[in-house]
């Protein structure tokens, strides 16, 4: 059993239940997780005759077995960035792929420019927009992130609740799957900042956008065109949970226990 949980179907009552609020039936995800939320996604899709595409450059072999035999999904092999603009008619966008600025920036961009050139209104399913990812740049893949966009960075470095820096295997890390940048906050870092960068240019009063921010397991942001015919039923779905006070609270216990845990077991290596 893991000591923490962080997978993005944790929330999977919650985006369902956002799905079903505004009828969505062709789901795009970015970020394959085979066993979590991928699964869910399709099951939900196929009771209503909808679809899954899945964009991931590089899924476990046992998502694409499952993809093979599960008629509703389609994989799309390749970067959020290089292949989004290959899909049509997209009623909602679940994304949980590289955590950065500019991967994230991007990819709200092109998924506003794609739902207004087919006519849908936006929804936007994000996960990782709370601590550490907050305020703070990850990157899978630093090589792929433009140097003039792309922050100092660590593969070995850590982080921890209070603290800006980083700190050589110490604190929360990748343990080499990813890297962190050196420092947290500042323009253009952190995935929430993504996000209310990206309100902040397209919510307009042609087209006024909403944004729930539900504080648990890491952090759900769901943005939502707000004069959608659905709105107020998405509305009443996330309002509940949105900047929750206890969840916050019990988000930031748990992840203090963790990093505890995570100090004792390097202190104990030492």
């Amino acid at each position: 059993m893991s000591l923490l949980i962080h997978s993005m179907s944790e929330f999977s009552d919650i985006i369902l239940g956002t799905l079903h609020a505004a009828e969505a039936r062709a789901i795009t995800e970015i970020g394959a997780e085979f066993g979590g939320m991928s699964q869910q996604l399709a099951a939900y899709a196929q009771v209503l005759g909808g679809s899954l595409t899945s964009i991931d450059p590089a899924p476990k072999p046992e998502f694409l077995d499952w993809v093979a035999s599960a008629p509703a999904v389609r994989h799309i092999a390749g970067t959020s960035l290089e292949v989004m603009a290959d899909c049509r008619d997209v009623d909602a966008w679940v994304i949980d792929g590289d955590h950065n600025y500019y991967t994230v920036s991007n990819e709200l961009r092109i998924a506003d420019e794609l739902s207004r050139r087919d006519g849908k209104p936006l929804l936007l399913i994000l996960h990782d927009i709370s601590w550490p990812c907050a305020r703070r740049d990850s990157y899978y893949a630093p090589e792929r992130i433009p140097a003039d966009h792309r922050h100092p960075y660590s593969f070995d470095g850590g982080v921890t609740i209070g603290d800006p820096g980083c700190a050589d295997g110490r604190g929360f890390r990748g343990m080499g799957q990813f890297a962190w940048a050196t420092h947290e906050g500042g323009p253009r870092n952190g995935v929430l900042t993504a996000v209310e960068d990206f309100l902040a240019q397209a919510d307009t009063q042609a087209r006024p956008l909403s944004f729930a921010n539900i504080p648990a397991v890491f952090g759900l942001g769901i943005v939502f065109d707000a004069s959608a015919p659905w709105a107020a039923e998405v509305t009443r779905v996330v309002e509940p949970y949105h900047n929750n006070s206890l969840l916050a609270s019990l988000e930031l216990n748990r992840l203090q226990n963790y990093l505890a845990v995570i100090d004792a077991q390097d202190r104990l290596a030492a």
